[in-house]
């Protein structure tokens, strides 16, 4: 006879006719479409309900409602060990990020389903979700409007948010994991995903067929601390690639410079500047200032085809013109901007993050500064830090095959992270995209390499000579695009 988890596993096999709810183990998956805030993108998927306790010590006590999405395989008959997806932030939600990656899983789903549940204080679920200043459009705050607002922020909840951290994330994750079946999930996480997923293969290891860590944390690094450093040595890859290329050279000189010379210019005469919205075309008024140009470096080497228009994008605001700078980056932030919940990415980081945060000398007249660890440190001040596994910040050690992936100029998660994880993973490789930034997962060939290596869970075995190809993309030298 076989097991009751094998057998409620195998029953997930059964292809329901299209349109009509899907039964997985416990769970009654019916069609949704699930929406990208702050984009268009929208995916037809399967959705259900996972109830669990707020406090995982009461019971008894207030349950919350998780979200679940299925993205079905492809296969009539699909393997029974399913792919998890883990969304980053903190403060993502699992099902309002997926449409944004869903290509990146195109090949997985051939033969798997994907599976991906709202991490408690997202979604649409008890989401802890603030209103907080917009970076481009609002003077930065002082110190003590920082706490108010964290404070205001806490008052707003009906929750108790010190039971949102990552360790007692997890345990909604196994509890997914045994409503489905209790089959062994080969678990994807992209960037604060990456420490869900080792906390959960950590706490849970049999509950891990195989890892996929994508934009890698490390256990002991504390969110924030080295942000300024990781977008300095980013942004001075791609601006000195600009004024190492004769072309992008004699147009622009060199852009790292300009940057700074546009920082300095707008923290002595920080300006208002009106522009008509990306979107809408209706007047909007956007904030020129030290924290815009902070927020608009960083969020421009995120990715390749944004890093591309940086160098003219800079020119044209150090002459004068920031219009263009400010609707481009306005277009990132809002798409952005509406897929944090700011309140749960409080009660990770307050707890797991701040009591080893410092703002440190070397890093005051960087781009960015020590801007990120005062805000968190202002605002931790006042918010309830809560549970912490033991061992938490100590490396994940573990024979569990464990493919993983980095953009060569992340501005946040660079390549050194993955290698030092990959150092107590003996099963593991690293795999690295010229060029590119910050989550790997869609670019090129690396769906294909992820779902071969599902399948054959060897990394070491992985023909990887495909992501050569990759590089970062061409400079914009007019609006026109690249020299041909």
């Amino acid at each position: 006879m076989k097991p009751l988890h094998l057998s409620l596993a195998l029953a997930a096999l059964l292809v329901p006719p299209l349109g009509q709810a899907r039964t997985i183990g416990q769970l009654e998956f019916t069609p949704c479409d699930i929406a990208q805030p702050g984009t268009g993108a929208t995916t037809r998927l399967e959705c259900a309900t996972l109830e669990v306790p707020e406090d995982p010590d009461k019971p008894d006590g207030r349950r919350l409602g998780l979200k679940v999405g299925l993205a079905p395989a492809r296969s009539s008959e699909p393997q029974a060990d399913m792919v998890l997806f883990i969304a980053g932030g903190p403060g993502q939600s699992a099902t309002e990020s997926y449409p944004n990656i869903a290509g990146g899983f195109a090949r997985l789903r051939e033969k798997r389903h994907v599976v991906f549940i709202d991490q408690r204080g997202t979604g649409e679920g008890h989401r802890l979700a603030c209103d907080f200043p917009d970076e481009l459009t609002e003077v930065t705050e002082s110190d003590e409007r920082q706490v108010e607002m964290a404070r205001d922020c806490l008052a707003s909840f009906d929750a108790d948010v010190a039971q949102y951290t990552t360790s007692v994330a997890v345990t909604d994750i196994e509890a997914l994991r045994q409503a489905l079946g209790a089959p062994a999930l080969n678990v994807y996480g992209g960037s604060y995903g990456t420490r869900v997923a080792q906390e959960y293969a950590r706490r849970y290891p049999d509950g891990v067929r195989s890892l996929l860590l994508d934009g890698v944390v490390p256990p002991g690094l504390a969110l924030g601390s080295e942000h300024s450093v990781n977008l300095e040595a980013s942004l001075k890859a791609i601006l000195g690639r600009c004024a190492g290329e004769p072309a992008c050279r004699d147009a622009f000189g060199d852009p790292y410079r300009t940057l700074y010379t546009l920082r300095d210019r707008a923290r002595s005469q920080p300006t208002t500047v009106p522009v008509p919205d990306p979107r809408s075309h209706a007047p909007r008024e956007l904030r020129l200032d030290e924290s815009a140009v902070a927020v608009i470096a960083r969020l421009f080497a995120y990715a390749p085809e944004t890093a591309a228009l940086l160098p003219l994008l800079l020119d044209e605001a150090a002459k004068g013109r920031p219009q263009p700078l400010l609707a481009q980056a306005a277009l990132v932030y809002d798409a952005l901007s509406g897929q944090i919940n700011h309140g749960m990415q409080l009660s990770v980081i307050c707890a797991e993050d701040a009591p080893h945060l410092a703002e440190r000398d070397e890093d005051a007249g960087l781009i960015l500064g020590n801007a990120i660890v005062g805000v968190t440190l202002n605002q931790c001040s006042v918010w309830p830090s809560g549970p912490v596994s033991e061992g938490f910040r100590e490396p994940l050690a573990s024979n569990v095959p464990t493919l993983l992936m980095s953009g060569e100029l992340d501005p946040v998660t660079p390549p050194r992270y993955a290698d030092e994880v990959a150092r107590t993973l003996p099963r593991s490789r690293h795999l690295v995209g010229r060029g590119q930034g910050h989550i790997l997962l869609s670019r090129g060939c690396t769906p294909r390499l992820a779902a071969e290596f599902v399948d054959t869970l060897d990394p070491a075995g992985l023909d990887a000579d495909c992501l050569e190809v990759l590089d970062a993309s061409p400079f914009f030298l007019d609006y026109n695009g690249a020299t041909p």
